[in-house]
């Protein structure tokens, strides 16, 4: 199937022509550093989604988490997230290196708010904060570090639009394909089972979280 999409929005004009002016509190939210508030919400937050750009401009969203505070705020002015062990694609670290600039998007459980965080962003093996960032004595191989040049809260809608922290929402598991069976699909490897696939996955969930 192939999409037949009209009526395509391709100017700043046209696009300002489709919505009102900003409310004030919305255009006044923004704030250039990490106050008192975001520092709270960050400490508080076990969840964040990391979006870069490689040197072409091709975007990537990546989730991290961990522990409440997992994520550090280092000064009023930056913010670090530990690398913890993954698949080795390293989309979101090679994206750093030739564009070095990052938004964060923080989440508490059950809290419709989100803080955004956006500003340029690097990676570090500094040594005392991997060892700050490490997690039961398990040491990060480096941490992303972004700066905070715009950062607010984003309003609840979209939670409450999706009804996403409510139990009686969610869809019955029994009813979703397994990630196994979707990997299986997705690699071609049909020479193996969604359930040796999934023996792999539970594996690493069990030994390769940090």
């Amino acid at each position: 199937m192939t999409a037949n999409l009209t009526a395509p929005v391709t100017s700043l004009q046209a696009l300002a022509e489709l919505y009102d002016a900003p409310t004030p509190n919305a255009a006044r939210k923004e704030i250039d550093h990490l106050d008192e508030h975001c520092r709270d919400f960050v400490s508080r937050s076990p969840f964040a989604l990391l979006s870069t750009a490689d040197a072409a401009g091709r975007c990537d969203v990546t989730p991290r988490g961990g522990v409440a505070g997992f994520a550090r705020v280092l000064d009023e002015r930056h913010v670090a997230l530990p690398d913890a062990k993954g698949n080795n694609r390293t989309d979101s670290l090679r994206n750093v290196v030739v564009n070095p600039h990052a938004g964060l998007l923080f989440l508490i459980p059950g809290l419709g708010e989100t803080l955004r965080v956006n500003g340029p962003a690097m990676l570090t093996r500094d040594p005392g904060l991997l060892q700050d960032l490490a997690h039961d004595g398990r040491v990060p191989t480096l941490a992303i570090v972004v700066e905070a040049r715009e950062v607010f809260l984003h309003c609840a809608k979209a939670f409450i639009r999706s009804g996403l922290w409510k139990p009686e929402t969610w869809p019955d598991r029994a009813d979703l394909p397994s990630a196994a069976r979707i990997l299986r699909d997705h690699t071609g490897q049909t020479d193996r089972t969604a359930e040796d696939l999934q023996g792999d996955l539970d594996h690493s969930y069990a030994t390769r979280l940090y």
